[in-house]
């Protein structure tokens, strides 16, 4: 099994309220003593606790079924019984938690620390301390414990980045991750290198730092589930802009940005509403005409043509991607 896992099905139980009990002072000169039962304690929540450190949904696949523990039963003396532990389910950045039947979002956790009690536990059960009155001194009765929740939950990580790298499969877009940022990405000459997302933090001279995501390669009908692509469409929701790569080295240019259009529009209208680049791969193994026919593919968008092996273009791409998030930025004001 993979550990990378970025979307399951979990069941999370809260705990059960302790019950109250019942119970009468036994004092040496007080020979009928009043009701001094304790109330049960509450149960414990589910807690649900983003950590930076976690890339994965691994963990709480295996686990599958989460439970909080019971509130413990009150005592004599008027002492309540102790709340339940809870249960803490710690989740990457990024992830949304949906209730499975009714599809509904319940919680968007991107902030490292943040965390979303999910259920809380049931209340515990009152003492017969509680039930005494002057018609009734002596309540020779308590209450159960109110059970705790239960749910079943889907959860998806939704990557968390400034940047989304998408083309089809070996058009580059690992190795170019390499070059811009300070990732190590798997990279191979063969399509679906790219399994994972892969994020790297490019850094802008010495005044930014931008994180960049790159997605395993779409194909024709990938929003239908079709190749790996859907899977991970999700991971550049959030990004703020798109660079489109086009592999320079194959002749059917305009194939490949249709179809990269065609997949991202179909699986939401929201991608293509950000700012975007098209950025021509693999400069250095094709001719000049070949790259002039990428810069006039289209003319209402932005191009640049890059070598990741030579390096040409690459400080000109990064100038790009720091103007595609300013205009970002602008689009976001009110």
């Amino acid at each position: 099994m993979s550990r990378f896992v970025d979307e399951t099905d979990i069941i999370v139980k809260s705990g059960s309220g302790g019950p109250g009990i019942v119970s009468f002072r036994r004092e040496k000169f007080v020979p009928k003593g009043g009701p001094d039962g304790g109330d049960g304690g509450d149960g414990g929540d589910i807690i649900f606790k983003v950590r930076k450190d976690l890339r994965s949904l691994y963990e709480v696949k295996l686990k599958r079924i989460f439970k909080a523990h019971k509130g413990d039963a009150g005592s004599s003396g008027n002492k309540n019984g102790a709340k339940g532990k809870d249960c803490i389910i710690y989740v990457p950045p990024g992830t949304v938690i949906i209730a499975k039947d009714t599809r509904k979002i319940l919680a968007d956790l991107t902030k490292d620390d943040e965390q979303r009690v999910l259920l809380k536990g049931g209340k515990g059960g009152y003492g017969n301390a509680r039930f005494a009155t002057s018609v009734n001194q002596v309540p020779r009765y308590a209450q159960k414990g109110r059970p705790g929740n239960e749910i079943e939950l889907t959860l998806q990580i939704k990557t968390i980045a400034d940047v989304g790298l998408v083309g089809l499969p070996n058009t580059g877009k690992s190795t170019l991750l390499s070059i811009l940022t300070d990732a190590s990405p798997k990279i191979g000459n063969y399509p679906f290198t790219t399994l994972s997302p892969n994020m790297g933090i490019m850094y802008y001279k010495n005044e930014r730092q931008l994180i960049i995501a790159d997605v395993p390669g779409l194909i024709e009908g990938a929003h239908k589930g079709h190749g790996l692509g859907i899977q991970f469409l999700k991971h550049i929701e959030r990004t703020k802009v798109l660079l489109f790569l086009i592999d320079l080295f194959r002749k059917d240019l305009t194939l490949q940005y249709e179809t990269l259009l065609r997949e991202l529009l179909n699986y939401s209208q929201h991608l293509l509403d950000k700012p975007k680049l098209l950025v021509g791969t693999k400069r250095d193994i094709v001719s000049n005409n070949e790259a002039e026919n990428f810069l006039n593919m289209t003319a209402d968008e932005k191009k640049i043509c890059v070598s990741s092996v030579s390096r040409s273009g690459i400080d000109t791409l990064k100038n790009e991607i720091v103007l595609l998030m300013e205009k970002a930025y602008e689009n976001s004001l009110p």
